[in-house]
């Protein structure tokens, strides 16, 4: 009889190869966001239209997520993760060379979003099952980081082009990493084997789940967490751009160094991914969880107010929202992989990226309803001056995330992997 292959617990070649292969995954996350300025500007797009674009995404990939999540249980997680990744590069192209207005950017933008579905839990379930509960944190927390990295290149990439080919350079130099990723995904996981896992006699997904205490608290700080996290991801460029176009910068060159600021603030979050995961093995998950939580809450209140304030304090407050926004995501999934039953993980993935990624739609939409409504209108034209309640609005839920984390630890157990 076989033995059973001992578990990693390390980074190694191999997790080096999964995670350069999301970095490149990565390029495409962001290039609407970055080049969003330019884009309300060409195509005439109130705030809630590229709010709607933004959010179709979202809806997309939430949609997207539970289905591909839900048949990894049943299904190998590593070829649901190829396929998907494979038809993300295809997706991707057709949005850099069709998506030239607001009909077009939004049937392309969520056709996208959807093809990327297999792409982050299917990975997370590929690590779970490769690692020991003593680095897990640490896996996860580089796999998430590398998802920065590639949010950061991306922001560094569209910098670069939208001043000289505009959106369409930008669109498509980061819409060809997909592809790239899907061929160093498949080369590196060529010989891993990735079985579904079995379910017992008896099992449901009510009892494993939806009435699991602590696996719910886990999945609702998850929805808080998206709502603060990716609304504030899909602004942020749009609000440097503010401060530096008050500050008497061009549009265009605004547009380009707000995303050259951003892609600092998702360094941060690299960061931040890859040190709190790491820690998470050595310490209590629930202590982080919670401080982070409670520091990017705070954040939200702030970031919007300082649209007038001098650079070095916006970026100095926007590093520390960056890092704390971010830096809670590995481990709400290390803890997850943990409290729930295996043979039930990729249907808690599911069922935690349905609603996760479902507020993730909503938030950029509503910031940018909240953007109009505070805003005045000179001309017709919209003067983006007053960002403090949309970023506000994020907020509220920082506080859900905060309520959760408390809730969690009263729950559960102190999770020390080490």
């Amino acid at each position: 009889m076989n033995a059973t292959p001992a578990k990693r617990t390390r980074f190694d070649g191999w997790l080096a190869g999964i995670c350069l292969s999301r970095v490149f995954n990565g390029l495409v996350f962001m290039s609407y966001a970055a080049a969003l300025p330019v884009l309300q500007r060409e195509w005439s797009m109130s705030g809630a239209q590229a709010g709607a674009v933004a959010g179709g995404f979202q809806i997309g990939y939430a949609v997207s997520l539970v289905f591909f999540s839900s048949l990894a249980d049943r299904v190998s997680p590593k070829r649901i993760y190829l396929w998907s990744m494979f038809a993300a590069g295809l997706s991707a192209l057709g949005f850099a060379f069709f998506a030239r207005d607001f009909a077009s950017a939004l049937a392309f933008h969520t056709a996208l979003g959807v093809s990327l579905g297999g792409t982050y839990t299917t990975g997370v379930m590929i690590l779970a099952e490769q690692y020991d509960a003593r680095s897990r944190g640490m896996a996860v927390g580089v796999f998430i980081a590398s998802t920065s990295c590639g949010y950061a290149l991306s922001l560094l990439i569209s910098g670069a082009a939208l001043p000289v080919g505009g959106y369409r350079l930008s669109f498509l130099l980061t819409c060809l990493g997909p592809l790239l990723g899907w061929a160093i995904a498949g080369w590196t996981l060529r010989s891993t084997v990735v079985p579904a896992a079995r379910r017992r006699k008896g099992q449901r997904f009510t009892r494993e789940v939806l009435t699991h205490r602590p696996t719910m608290l886990l999945i609702w700080g998850y929805v808080f967490h998206n709502w603060e996290l990716l609304g504030m991801w899909a602004w942020t460029p749009a609000f440097l751009t503010a401060c530096l176009a008050l500050a008497g910068a061009t549009h265009t060159d605004a547009a380009g160094s707000g995303a050259f600021v951003t892609a600092l603030f998702h360094g941060m979050g690299l960061l931040a991914s890859f040190s709190m995961g790491a820690l998470s093995d050595r310490v209590d998950r629930t202590v982080l969880m919670l401080a982070l939580a409670a520091t990017s809450m705070s954040c939200s209140f702030v970031f919007g107010w300082t649209v007038n304030w001098p650079l070095a304090w916006v970026m100095g407050i926007g590093v520390i929202y960056a890092f704390s926004s971010l830096g809670d995501s590995p481990i709400l999934s290390a803890a997850l992989t943990e409290t729930v039953d295996s043979a039930y993980l990729g249907a808690a993935l599911g069922l935690r990226s349905l609603l996760g990624f479902g507020a993730a739609a909503l938030a950029p939409m509503v910031f940018g309803l909240i953007l109009d409504w505070t805003n005045p209108s000179a001309g017709g034209q919209v003067l983006y001056t007053d960002w403090g309640w949309a970023f506000s609005i994020l907020g509220l839920g920082g506080s859900g995330a905060v309520w959760a984390a408390c809730r969690f630890r009263k729950a559960h157990r102190p999770i020390i992997a080490g």
